[in-house]
């Protein structure tokens, strides 16, 4: 067995960072991978990608006379037209997610740390938001209101199993979000959101108004202007691209329902003004999202923040009498005019899109509960259009119940054909030896089952200005299939590890080929444990998603897991924390195939991703603590505790170091604890390494592992 690492993935451009100059530039990404197959009522769809033009996918909901969805429908019941040719339903599955509201925890709960793996152990059956946040239709006095709305939806609205990502139209690349289950990250892209809507064209044009009325000879005024009409009609068009952008490249998932969380003003451009210059431009860039919307099954579901509203901020604007000309069409009503625009421009994005619009209303609770609703029952059906032609035509859908009466169907009403020859994939860097299946599986925003991973990142002070962060990732052996030959069990494993900064662009990675040729008995072992490979990435002080990806060659099943990561500046503090490696005495039956030479001299055995252990197991903990002033002479101490999920302390050990290790210069002290769970009743635990200074003011450094143990089985 031998690992054979090869360069770092060069960059790739169709990752939806949530982050807006990406998303100008994401188009859909066509996969091998076909729809999905029949299933049972009670089987939720699996993630699949877009594989034919022809492939349609339509989302139904069907309620009986009072109103209560009708879960006992099976394929047979269904009947699809398109421009009323029956269509063959090839693809069926009926959504059923719980709804779960956001509560309260304990402080101290393990599900309030954010855990330190990732693992698509659990299939994703969530629902898939995207939050669009729209600072150029936004005034920046309504900032706040944005945001308490935006984060409501998040603590009170989400599901642990929902991902959201964040994104702002504007054009900041580090402010938004990739999708996460995470809600602290979602609210931390929630709060770098600032409204930064343009004034009002009513200002403007009434500012035009005052400024001829004092030049001398010019007082016969026929026609105002708004001067802010080209930045005005940039913006509309940048959201408006910025949405197109997030329809199609979520439109790729397959087999559920995806939903857009639209908080704006709306565009405040007259679209059914014709002299005005981008009126024409912004009605095609809406008939793009709704066609779109119809063909990817994405709804829009858009919220107005200023709910009931007098407008009379906008009204402390203005200075100057309004004209008494009415053919100016200039008056004090103007701003109830823009409001009606905005709130029209809105309607028509939800509606059209499937979903619907929260405006003139402060109840935004009403609106999240709806969202949630609409995206947690319904039935998924698929097929292929008789009708292949790339036309750009509008075709009808119609979906009946068959044998039952009094049924009321809720469905889109058609979609609009694709124009042209279909776009072909980029071809890949040459430096980048990344399989076309496992690139394309990288570029999916939910993590895909077919190999079980789980993975964690642990950054280390590297070579300044970056960090080396430990990466650790395992593969259930289970999942891999051999080839038997020659007395030997063939299989290869294709991993892929890349980092995406905030602003959408690839910093590092690490490709790995494991040919494995295996004895019977190694055989068993690593179906019994698994694989584990080890690489370190450089990488400077910033937010990033690691994308981790396996493909085996066996029967061609791929795995694949976002790890949502923060790189420390260790320069910035006093003391400092590198992040937590452990491992366990069961952690060496996972064969190693590729260790992590640094910290083999460190621990016992491997660093695992594993956070599960059976009582009676030993865990090795080891982490550095780094110490930037080492003058005057001090001491550090270094505690490991472990603490119940309710925040007693069950094991507690410490260390005291002193600066004189540092003979004088800024550096670092490594800490292991060795940690007994023969004494630990099953249940949830959270591991908890601080250090602090004697006598400094600063609070301590801390990190913390949340980890279960269960009874032997």
């Amino acid at each position: 067995m031998v690992g054979q690492p090869a360069c770092p993935v060069a960059p790739m451009s169709r990752y939806l960072s949530a982050l807006v100059l990406l998303l100008l530039a994401v188009s859909a990404v066509p996969a091998a991978q076909q729809p999905p197959s029949e299933s049972s009522a009670a089987e939720q769809p699996s993630v699949t990608f877009r594989v034919e033009v022809n492939y349609v996918e339509v989302d139904v909901a069907v309620f009986d006379r009072q109103g209560r969805f009708v879960s006992d429908l099976g394929r047979d019941d269904f009947r699809v037209l398109e421009d009323g040719v029956e269509q063959d339903i090839t693809a069926y599955s009926l959504v059923s997610i719980p709804i779960q509201r956001g509560t309260d925890q304990p402080l101290f709960a393990t599900n309030q740390i954010p855990p330190d793996v990732a693992t698509n152990e659990r299939p994703f059956e969530g629902r898939l938001y995207v939050i669009v946040l729209d600072d150029l239709h936004t005034a920046p006095w309504r900032t706040a209101q944005v945001r308490r709305a935006a984060k409501e939806f998040v603590e009170r609205h989400m599901a642990d199993n929902d991902l959201a990502a964040v994104v702002h139209t504007g054009g900041r690349t580090t402010a938004g979000q990739e999708f996460t289950s995470r809600k602290d990250l979602l609210l931390a892209a929630i709060d770098r959101f600032t409204g930064r809507k343009i004034r009002s064209a009513t200002v403007s044009r009434l500012e035009d108004y005052q400024r001829q009325r004092i030049i001398p000879f010019e007082r016969d005024i026929t026609r105002l202007s708004d001067t802010d009409e080209a930045e005005r009609g940039r913006n509309a068009l940048s959201t408006l691209d910025v949405l197109r952008a997030i329809t199609d490249w979520v439109g790729g998932i397959r087999g559920r329902r995806k939903a857009i969380v639209f908080l704006s003003e709306g565009i405040d451009y007259d679209v059914y003004d014709f002299q005005k210059r981008e009126a024409s431009s912004i009605q095609d860039r809406m008939r793009d999202i709704f066609a779109a919307a119809a063909r990817s099954n994405v709804s829009i579901y858009s919220a107005d923040p200023r709910g009931l509203t007098t407008l009379g901020d906008e009204s402390i604007e203005v200075s100057g009498d309004f004209p008494e000309d009415p053919q100016l069409n200039l008056r004090p009503t103007s701003f109830l005019d823009e409001l009606r625009l905005g709130q029209q421009n809105l309607r028509s994005l939800a509606e059209d899109t499937g979903g619907f619009a929260a405006v003139d209303t402060n109840a935004f609770a009403d609106a999240w509960r709806r969202v949630v609703e609409d995206n947690s029952q319904y039935y998924v059906l698929g097929y292929y259009s008789t009708n292949d032609r790339r036309d750009g035509r509008f075709r009808k859908i119609d979906v009946r119940i068959t044998g039952r009466e009094g049924l009321e169907v809720r469905a889109r009403k058609g979609y609009t054909a694709p124009r042209g020859r279909p776009k072909t994939s980029e071809p890949p860097p040459g430096n980048d030896k990344t399989s076309p299946e496992l690139r394309e599986a990288l570029d999916s925003p939910v993590p895909l089952p077919g190999i079980t991973l789980r993975a964690f990142a642990a950054p280390f002070r590297g070579e300044k200005p970056h960090a080396s962060v430990a990466v650790g990732i395992e593969a259930d052996g289970a999942d891999l299939q051999f080839e038997s030959k020659d007395g030997k069990f063939l299989n290869d494993l294709e991993i892929s590890v890349i980092a995406i900064d905030a602003g959408g662009k690839v910093r590092g990675g690490d490709r790995s080929m494991l040919n494995m040729g295996l004895r019977p008995e190694t055989r068993a072992r690593v179906a019994q444990g698994g694989v584990r490979s080890h690489t370190r990435i450089d990488l400077e002080p910033g937010r990033y998603q690691l994308r981790v990806a396996a493909r085996e060659s066996g029967a061609g099943r791929i795995g694949t897991i976002n790890y949502d990561l923060e790189v420390p500046d260790y320069s910035k503090r006093t003391l400092g924390m590198s992040g937590v490696v452990l491992t366990s005495v069961s952690a060496q039956q996972i064969m190693t195939v590729k260790p992590d030479e640094e910290l083999q001299q460190v621990l016992p055995a491997p660093p695992t991703a594993r956070r599960e252990f059976v009582q009676g197991d030993a865990l090795a903990v080891f982490v550095e603590v780094y110490d930037n002033v080492p003058a005057p002479p001090h001491s550090v101490d270094i505690k490991t505790s472990v603490l119940t999920d309710d925040g007693r302390i069950v094991f507690a050990t410490a260390e005291e170091r002193t600066s004189a290790e540092l003979e004088g210069r800024p550096g670092g002290y490594g800490h292991t604890a060795q940690i007994p769970l023969k004494e630990f009743a099953p249940g949830l635990y959270v591991l908890q390494v601080e250090a602090s200074r004697r006598g400094d003011k600063e609070p301590p450094t801390l990190q913390q592992v949340p980890f279960r143990v269960r009874p032997p089985s």
